[in-house]
């Protein structure tokens, strides 16, 4: 092993007599490096994206959140509220009441969910993270807080007295509703824009936050229900410990879902696509190690005259292979290595400079993970040992005879 391993250093670092051999072997070496360093920044930059895309749900989304599993609202009364408090792990729980409504708006209409939030929401989510413009609605008072999107599509302002915003939402039992005079199915309340909050394009279209009470009136419900509860953890909270005390508390069946459950289509979507994208650049990878093949081959046939002086003095073909197979080895791992601390200091700079922008204001997002360069040459080190043997198997009996 000692023996092949140092013929194959000798092979890959000095040079051959022949200089279009030398230019082929600095190609195949630049494509591994290469490949490396393209496969580790784009897992480095889609990981960045998939931070970037997912970070309102770290200032929107609860920890968990208690659906009920059939209908829309849950019986949740003061005795099962004390209960849920005491819980080893919980630190805050907002009741919530949500429902689709109508929105008039100086003769614009918008349809969006109502989400009616009690006063400990904002220990629940962090209300300063989400607030672009005014200030967070009063209980009481009539008030809302309207998303970036909806206030563009109505072009509606903060604190208008002079035109409030009308909210309709359907009367529950109305039956049939009389064409004469359908107002009477409808609850009606007007009411003020107080601020404005921003998290991303579809959620600022979606929510009207507004009090507790005010939702339930103009839902007309009944006291004691909800449509769901969320509940924020402790940082050293066991969330399996959390979930099975929750389900003892309700007699009736609910649905728990956690921060990655609440979105699994968005985390499905971005875990295929990094998958796509993982599959796509190997492929590119494959491809740049056919120069490390065609390499090695060209190798073996210039040294046929060395080959046979080895054989002569004792080298089995078996060993005489090892040496081609750890030359290709050696310049995959090596050219990996190069190229995964090539994309390293990339990511660094990026991360420190911002050299490359989405937009005037927004640096492309990149994240540094040990996990990326793992994989990238987990990846370069098995394709890298399978083109080798497949190069090295080109020893043939015949170039020792």
């Amino acid at each position: 092993m000692k023996f092949s391993l140092y013929i194959a250093k000798r092979y890959l670092f000095s040079k051959s007599s022949n200089n279009a051999i030398n230019i082929i072997t600095i190609i195949a070496a630049i494509g591994v490096v290469v490949g490396a360093f393209s496969l580790f920044i784009v897992l480095s930059g889609f990981a960045g994206l998939k931070d970037f895309s997912l970070q309102f749900t770290n200032v929107f989304d609860s920890d968990l959140k208690v659906y009920p599993h059939k209908g829309k609202t849950i019986a949740f009364s003061p005795t099962q509220k004390e209960q849920l408090q005491r819980i080893a792990g919980v630190e805050a729980v907002s009741e919530i009441i949500e429902e689709r409504v109508f929105i008039h708006y100086k003769g614009k209409n918008h349809i969006a969910y109502i989400k009616g939030v009690d006063s400990l929401y904002g220990n629940v989510t962090v209300l300063d993270s989400i607030m672009f413009y005014g200030e967070w609605f009063v209980p009481g008072e009539h008030e809302v807080v309207v998303g970036l999107s909806t206030i563009a599509k109505l072009s509606m302002g903060v604190r208008d007295y002079s035109a409030p915003i009308e909210i309709f939402v359907p009367r529950p039992g109305t039956g049939q509703i009389n064409v004469m005079d359908p107002s009477k199915a409808f609850n009606q309340k007007s009411v003020i824009a107080s601020g404005v909050y921003q998290v991303n394009e579809d959620l600022d279209a979606k929510y009207l936050f507004s009090d507790f009470e005010f939702a339930k009136d103009l839902l007309s419900l009944d006291d004691n229900v909800v449509s769901s509860l969320e509940i924020k953890l402790t940082p050293t909270a066991s969330e399996e410990f959390v979930r099975s005390e929750i389900e003892k508390i309700f007699p009736e069946e609910i649905i728990l879902k956690n921060r990655i459950q609440q979105n699994d289509a968005l985390y499905k979507m971005l875990n295929t696509e990094n998958i796509a994208v993982y599959l796509i650049f190997t492929l590119v990878l494959i491809i740049a190690l056919f120069n490390v093949i065609g390499s090695i081959i060209i190798m073996i046939l210039d040294k046929r005259k060395n080959i046979k002086t080895l054989h002569n003095m004792g080298a089995t073909l078996k060993e005489i292979r090892r040496i081609f197979f750890l030359q290709g080895t050696l310049m995959t791992v090596l050219g990996g290595i190069l190229g995964i601390i090539l994309g390293i200091i990339a990511v660094v700079l990026q991360l420190n400079y911002s050299i490359i922008y989405i937009t005037r204001t927004l640096p492309y997002p990149v994240k540094l993970e040990a996990f990326n360069a793992i994989i990238v040459f987990l990846t370069i080190g098995v394709l890298g040992v399978i083109a080798s043997w497949i190069a090295s198997s080109r020893v043939r009996k015949k170039l020792v005879i």
